[in-house]
């Protein structure tokens, strides 16, 4: 399928924290699971989308460092979830032409799952109609972190001049690195806060919080916000003219 051009107005590179999973699960008496494979399904459509939005870059925040705090059994739950979708979905990927990337501390992770993640990368490196990012056991200080330590680690080898060191070093050690800075970052469930997603790489995004929950937040949700961001004056500092 041919990709739409995108609109100079339209984001290009959308960042979505996925919340209410959990809460759209309970409100139907279902377990916290339940809600869980809701929200993979949704992720489905929101990435089909993407192209025909002039989306060409999605990054979705799927675990947290600190989502290890909740219980074992859907914790469990969760990384065997994120087994089944890698499996599942990847040569749909393949076909819709999705470039699949993971970001975050994924050594903390079991093996298989890690396995996963890299074959994922490798078998969808070649496609360029999408990007699609999933940052698993993600947090943006501990991004920040581990970029310092790699950052210290070549000064103190001589790779690196301290003295020339700037604001554009350090994103060339985020987990990022690759990828433009996110445009726009939605956040479902009418919870208002940002909860330690990309925050170097969000200095200048704008941000949506929106009350659906996120197994509610369909397509036509999506093009309405993503229609609302071409509205907005981004100015980055200077003044209209």
């Amino acid at each position: 399928m041919a990709t739409k051009p995108r609109s100079e107005a339209g984001p290009r590179h959308v960042a979505i924290i996925m919340d209410g999973n959990g809460r759209w699960a309970q409100s139907r008496g279902r377990p916290r699971l339940f809600g869980h494979h809701a929200g993979a399904r949704r992720v489905r459509e929101i990435v089909a989308a993407c192209p025909d939005l002039g989306v060409e870059y999605l990054t979705i925040f799927a675990f947290s460092t600190e989502n290890w705090k909740r219980t074992q059994t859907e914790v469990a739950g969760l990384m065997s979830l994120f087994r089944r979708y890698i499996i599942k979905e990847m040569q749909e990927f393949v076909r819709e032409d999705v470039r699949v990337r993971f970001i975050g501390d994924r050594y903390r992770l079991e093996p298989g799952l890690r396995k996963l993640m890299e074959e994922a990368e490798q078998m969808t490196a070649h496609c360029t109609r999408l990007n699609l990012t999933i940052a698993i056991n993600y947090g943006g200080r501990d991004e920040v972190a581990r970029a310092m330590r790699r950052l210290a680690r070549d000064v103190a080898e001589g790779r690196l001049d301290p003295e020339t060191v700037d604001e554009q070093t350090l994103p060339r050690y985020l987990d990022t690195r690759v990828l433009p800075d996110p445009d726009l970052v939605i956040r479902t469930s009418g919870e208002a806060r940002i909860s330690n997603f990309l925050l170097w790489q969000s200095a200048y995004a704008e941000y949506e919080f929106i009350d659906t929950l996120w197994p509610d937040f369909t397509r036509d949700i999506f093009a309405r916000v993503l229609a609302q961001y071409g509205a907005r004056d981004r100015r980055f500092g200077a003044v209209s003219a």
